[in-house]
């Protein structure tokens, strides 16, 4: 198990003041590096990582700090500075809480938690040769089987963090799952639950009274063979366990963009340029920052986030983007170099209270402007009835329902123009230039996602389409 504790401060450590923070454990300690220096880390006598320091990140986007660390924060730029401690050796924690208690003293910061936070001396007084080594150098990763990274973690809010990033990175590239192990109070940010979609991978919430469920599924989980697997009864059928049936109606809800793009792949091309269309639409204002992970430090740029996806290119690129805190918005983007082009796959999701209507009436004029400027292949709009600030908690929430579905103009070609404007039920689409829409909810009855369905099947019967 591993502990995270953060300094914010309003400079950036440099090499004195974090050797300073990293002599917490005395002389007798030492000091290693990992990912090309991007990693410190406070190591036991015999080579044992204690503590690993991820390289500090100059957050720029206001409300970024409060959003993750779910309390207030400095105004301006704030200067976040990570540190994991292995639970494996009792004094580890004290001497992450040091570290970044020294950080925070020499370049008048804070501390998050507060209660870590000290400036004592730490001596190792563990006998660490006793304990087994870690089975791999992966800081984020606590246990590790031939199928299943776990990473455990112990914070209100799960982010997708530089970490956690790396986590599921090395577990896809290592054909394992990755699976997240919270306690029953703490939440998800959407940028984590959509990198931990797809099973084996798994949210898994260690309840002390109920043990271990699915906190995306409530299914009742057991660790057999490595890894968290549903418990099943005589018929093969997980039971839901109770406490993730205990969501209460807010009245909050969220509209869900699911979108993708396609450009051609030469110099000319822009990314990012569709979503910030869509937070203007939906906003006012384009977005306020982006990142690879979280927190996102780096003002908006559709240049600079183009030349990241350049320089990677032909890997994909997975971003984040954040809007104004008083409005509640998250994006993810998956930039693919395919056969066809350069893709964008966007989803962009907005948080409203009880009293707060969804824009649905700027979606048509949206998709218009997409198919018409951003190369719009598809786009699906969803409501659902979930958390304002986006947050995904371990209860139930019911799937969202789609409103509306837009087929670009050179999906609609390719489909045939006039099998795309009969659709096999519902009401004709309404033109939007070269774009078809498609209503797909109406007030009498539920069936949008059978609608649905049923288009994506009618349009692309050999599954040319790709489902959204």
């Amino acid at each position: 198990m591993t502990k995270d504790v953060i300094a914010l401060t309003p400079t950036m450590p440099d090499l004195r003041t974090l050797l300073a923070g990293l002599y917490a454990g005395g002389p007798d300690l030492g000091v290693n590096t990992l990912a090309d220096g991007a990693v410190v880390q406070l190591c036991a006598p015999d080579g044992r990582p204690l503590v690993s320091v991820e390289a500090p990140v100059l957050v720029q986007v206001p409300g970024e700090i409060a959003r993750l660390l779910q309390r207030p924060a400095p105004d301006g730029p704030v200067w976040w500075t990570e540190a994991r401690a292995s639970t494996a050796v009792p004094e580890a924690g004290r001497l992450a809480g040091s570290f970044a208690g020294r950080l925070a003293t020499v370049l008048g910061g804070t501390v998050w938690p507060p209660e870590a936070a000290h400036t004592e001396v730490v001596p190792l007084a563990t006998d660490v040769s006793a304990l087994p080594l870690p089975v791999t150098a992966a800081p984020a990763i606590d246990v590790l089987t031939a199928t299943t990274a776990v990473v455990i973690q112990d914070r209100p809010l799960v982010a997708l963090t530089g970490w956690l990033s790396d986590a599921l990175r090395s577990g896809a590239e290592g054909d394992r799952a990755t699976q997240i192990v919270t306690p029953p109070t703490a939440r998800l940010t959407l940028a984590v639950r959509t990198a931990l979609r797809g099973l084996p991978n798994r949210w898994v919430v260690q309840d002390p009274e109920h043990g271990a469920y699915d906190g995306l599924s409530g299914a009742v989980l057991q660790w057999r063979d490595g890894t968290f697997s549903p418990v099943l009864d005589a018929q093969g059928t997980a039971s839901v366990a109770a406490p993730f049936m205990a969501a209460a109606d807010t009245g909050e809800r969220q509209l869900l963009l699911a979108l993708r793009t396609r450009h051609q792949a030469d110099e000319e091309v822009v990314l990012g340029r569709a979503l910030e269309t869509c937070w203007r639409h939906l906003t006012g204002a384009p977005p306020t920052g982006w990142s690879t992970a979280e927190p996102v430090n780096l003002p908006w740029s559709t240049r600079e986030l183009t030349d990241l996806a350049r320089a990677r290119a032909p890997r994909p690129t997975f971003l984040v983007a954040v809007g104004h805190p008083d409005r509640p918005a998250l994006a993810t983007v998956r930039v693919l170099r395919t056969p066809a082009g350069v893709e964008e796959d966007i989803t962009f999701a907005l948080g409203y209270g009880p009293d707060e209507e969804p824009p649905l009436a700027a979606i048509t004029a949206l998709a218009a402007e997409l198919d018409a400027e951003h190369g719009l292949v598809t786009l699906l709009t969803s409501l659902r009835a979930a958390r304002r600030d986006l947050t995904v908690p371990p209860c139930f929430e019911a799937p969202p329902t789609p409103v509306a579905f837009t087929l670009g103009g050179a999906e609609a070609d390719a489909a045939g123009r006039g099998r795309a404007e009969r659709p096999p039920v519902g009401p004709a689409p309404r033109g939007l230039g070269r774009a078809l829409h498609y209503p797909l909810d109406t007030p009498a009855d539920d069936g949008a996602w059978d609608r649905l369905r049923a288009l994506l099947a009618h349009l692309r019967p050999d599954g040319g389409v790709r489902k959204p």
